[in-house]
């Protein structure tokens, strides 16, 4: 699994006529087989950093590295989960799942394909089309595309957000049953403190705008979370 560095990463990009600072001085590390969760108020930058380590954002300042070598999405496997899932709507579940491996020209794991698809429950929902999908369903075969590239490093930008209470909390179950079988270093971005506290091994606090590193709690609890949030931001 792979290791992530970032020290003094700044990205600024152009709304307006105006340079606006996403992120500021942002530093972290991240070891091998571990989840952080990230958590910050709106517009400090935290999915600009994910599309940052994606390879997606070029232009920045800093130094960002992902096992040693600059994000590459070509020869680095990086899986992203974006937040509203990314689904080809004129592709089945199947095409879907599989797209990453057929546009690189590589062929999936069969062993480990029938694995994933059995442990988030979509062996029987390969043939639809993501119209024909409930959100829960959605973001599972967002989940199953990125775990069948065997990545390094996975990102998620608030994957459970858009999903009811009931949902999510199935998602997210399903998610750590899968994680805990393949232990792929994770990045992940919610709003939700509960879910912070119970996904992330640690949980990465932001500043507002421009987002930098305020505290990295080591297995907090909600509790202690919303406490600092309320001082931070208050």
């Amino acid at each position: 699994m792979s290791t992530v560095r970032i020290h003094q990463l700044n990205v600024s990009y152009q709304r307006r006529n105006k340079t606006v600072e996403a992120l500021h001085d942002f530093s972290l590390y991240t070891a091998s087989g571990t989840i952080d969760a990230l958590v910050g108020p709106s517009g400090c930058g935290k999915s600009t950093l994910l599309h940052v380590l994606a390879g997606v954002i070029r232009d920045y300042r800093g130094e960002v590295q992902i096992d040693g070598q600059p994000p590459t999405p070509r020869q680095q496997s990086i899986g992203l989960v974006p937040q509203h899932y990314g689904l080809l709507p004129w592709k089945r579940v199947q095409e879907n799942i599989f797209l990453p491996a057929s546009i690189h020209r590589q062929k999936a794991d069969p062993v480990l394909a029938d694995e994933i698809l059995r442990t988030l429950e979509l062996d029987t929902l390969l043939h639809r089309y993501p119209h024909e999908l409930s959100g829960g369903q959605q973001q599972r075969v967002a989940l199953a595309r990125a775990f069948i590239q065997r990545p390094g490093l996975l990102l998620m930008d608030e994957p459970f957000s858009a999903l009811d209470a009931l949902t999510a909390e199935r998602s997210r179950h399903l998610f750590m049953k899968l994680w805990q079988e393949h232990r792929v270093t994770t990045l992940f971005v919610t709003h939700n403190i509960e879910e912070a506290a119970c996904i992330g091994q640690r949980v990465i606090l932001l500043s507002r705008a421009p987002g930098t590193v305020t505290h990295i709690l080591e297995k907090p609890n909600a509790g202690e979370i919303r406490q600092i949030i309320q001082e931070q931001w208050s």
